[in-house]
């Protein structure tokens, strides 16, 4: 049984016939792959894209999504081995992952970190409990990763620059109000690397450098593949000659759930909304964002409403690669 947790346990290859997959699916193709099937759903985190495609794609797929508030709509949850439940929570994983693999085929989990303890949250331990006591695939919604984000932004490449392998990717920090998770750069930074790309990551201090889980992955990634892997804190350095670039914004680690005194690194970023001025320095470059996302204080608005801008479309092929993604594991042997 497999499970789809993060692309780093699966070969270019293997995720390059996602793509193509889901390239079918955007053309039209049709399947049953999930016919007398279910797929459960499992939110312990806000959604709007991830909570619609899935529903819509598991249906299309001829099979039946069972959407679960995990905030409020389950029992809360323990996740930690050996844990005295004394506390809020009602059910173990241990228990709640083995029942709901007897009443579905496929489980979805979506849930953020909590912002207290890197060290232990860097290890994603909700979902890898899911997938410990599970008997059938668990597929990441989003976690300190988000992998499927990954593969609709990579076909969105695809289908707009052709081969990507060579091309400049550039992820940049963008501001926001507040510290927000990792797991878009992250992946964002996996995916380009892997796939051969020249991957960028331009940031207003070393503070807000990735996990070196992620750092270290996308420069092996980026050996194995031809490509490179730099981080920078030059501005128009970062943009000369890209390809495409991505924004984020993320919180520094070092300030992981006390963030009181990330604030003045935080003002150093203040300039890097995405403008006009920062894309004519790109080679005739695309821009994109995961969503949801601030207009005029990530991207302006010129940027987001110019042909340029890949987010809508990156946002529809989150329809398709999902689509592939519950078509391979459902038919897996599961």
């Amino acid at each position: 049984m497999r499970h789809f947790l993060t692309t780093e346990d699966w070969s270019r290859a293997e995720l390059q016939a996602l793509l193509d997959r889901a390239r079918a699916f955007k053309a039209g193709a049709k399947s049953d792959a999930l016919a007398g099937k279910s797929v459960a759903l499992v939110f312990f985190n806000p959604s709007l894209r991830t909570r619609t495609s899935f529903d819509v794609g598991a249906r299309q797929l001829g099979g039946h999504a069972v959407v679960l508030d995990a905030r409020g709509g389950t029992w809360p949850m323990e996740f930690a081995p050996g844990a005295v439940m004394d506390g809020d929570a009602e059910e173990h994983v241990a228990e709640a992952a083995r029942v709901l693999s007897r009443y579905v085929d496929l489980i979805a989990i979506r849930c953020f970190p909590k912002f207290q303890d890197w060290a232990a949250e860097r290890e994603d331990p909700l979902i890898m409990a899911f997938a410990k006591h599970a008997t059938v695939p668990i597929i990441n919604m989003e976690t300190i990763v988000h992998p499927c984000q990954e593969l609709a932004l990579m076909l969105a490449l695809q289908a707009k620059l052709g081969g990507v392998k060579g091309k400049t990717f550039l992820l940049t920090w963008v501001p926001h109000p507040r510290p927000l998770n990792t797991a878009v750069a992250n992946s964002a930074v996996l995916i380009a690397s892997k796939f051969g790309m020249n991957v960028r990551m331009l940031i207003p201090d070393e503070v807000y450098k990735l996990d070196p889980r992620y750092m270290d992955a996308a420069t092996r990634f980026a050996a194995e593949e031809g490509g490179s892997f730099t981080v920078t804190t030059d501005v128009q350095a970062a943009y000369s000659g890209a390809h495409a670039v991505y924004a984020k914004s993320w919180g520094a680690l070092p300030f992981y759930g006390q963030w009181e005194g990330e604030a003045p690194l935080r003002a150093k970023g203040a300039g890097f909304m995405i403008d006009e001025a920062k894309m004519a320095l790109t080679d005739n470059g695309v821009v994109s964002h995961c969503l949801p996302m601030r207009r005029n204080v990530k991207i302006a608005d010129a940027v987001v409403d110019s042909p340029a801008f890949l987010g809508i479309e990156e946002a529809e092929n989150r329809l398709h690669v999902q689509k592939a993604i519950m078509e391979t594991l459902a038919s897996s042997g599961a």
